[in-house]
């Protein structure tokens, strides 16, 4: 598919507590091409992991727009906007979220398995491939109990480029790992980033890696603006 950009065009989200209403995002608006890395910057509950989850069309939002290639998320129905993130969008948690039933080339495959109706041929090849490339090739039958932290990690990432996704989406991607294992799944993104030319948005409070990117934003009650 040819390279698309994500537009984020006066974004609002506001939650309903307690019988009042709780602005979280007033008016964010920002641009990303194929290829640009984002890194997003603010303290705990200034609404970096909100921000992500609209970036995902996993909520949606009180007013504004985010488009994905010229389309807004917000006019797709619920079947669609569960086909897009599936096949254009990858997300990478803190946490693995991996199945501990499976093992890990099938955590990897999962997301092929959402739309049985409309196979994609060759899954399990760029599976293995992303495993291998990630250095899981000799982990493939493993359960996620019997990996390391940062093996979990990997396996996770794999799992979010299956589909060769043009929006990757991370929030806190190291968070729960030490130093050395933290800057080994940095490095990892990065670099699969480069190589496949996607829009990578990063939620981090690691100074550490957000001194790579070269474009940063911070969020500073509900307002975005350039770090």
């Amino acid at each position: 598919m040819p390279p698309i950009s994500l537009e984020v065009d006066d974004l609002v989200m506001e939650f309903s507590l307690g019988g009042r209403v709780l602005p979280v995002l007033r008016g964010i608006s920002l641009r990303l091409e194929a290829g640009e890395a984002l890194a997003v910057l603010g303290p705990s509950g200034c609404g970096k992991s909100t921000l992500l989850h609209l970036l995902g069309g996993l909520d949606r939002p009180s007013s504004g727009c985010v488009s994905l290639g010229g389309q807004d998320l917000a006019s797709l129905s619920e079947p669609e906007l569960a086909r897009l993130r599936n096949r254009r969008i990858g997300f990478v948690f803190q946490e693995h979220y991996l199945l501990p039933q499976y093992t890990v080339l099938e955590n990897v495959l999962l997301p092929g398995h959402a739309f049985p109706a409309d196979p994609v041929p060759g899954l399990e090849a760029r599976a293995r491939e992303l495993l291998a490339r990630v250095g899981l090739a000799d982990r493939l039958a493993h359960r996620p109990a019997e990996l390391s932290g940062g093996e979990r990690q990997r396996a996770a990432v794999a799992r979010a480029l299956l589909f060769q996704p043009a929006l990757l989406l991370c929030d806190e991607p190291t968070g729960s790992l030490d130093g050395a294992t933290a800057q080994a799944v940095a490095e990892l993104l990065f670099e699969l980033h480069r190589e496949q030319g996607n829009i990578l948005v990063v939620v981090t409070h690691s100074s550490e890696l957000a001194s790579r990117f070269t474009r940063k934003v911070r969020l500073i009650e509900g307002r975005c603006c350039e770090a």
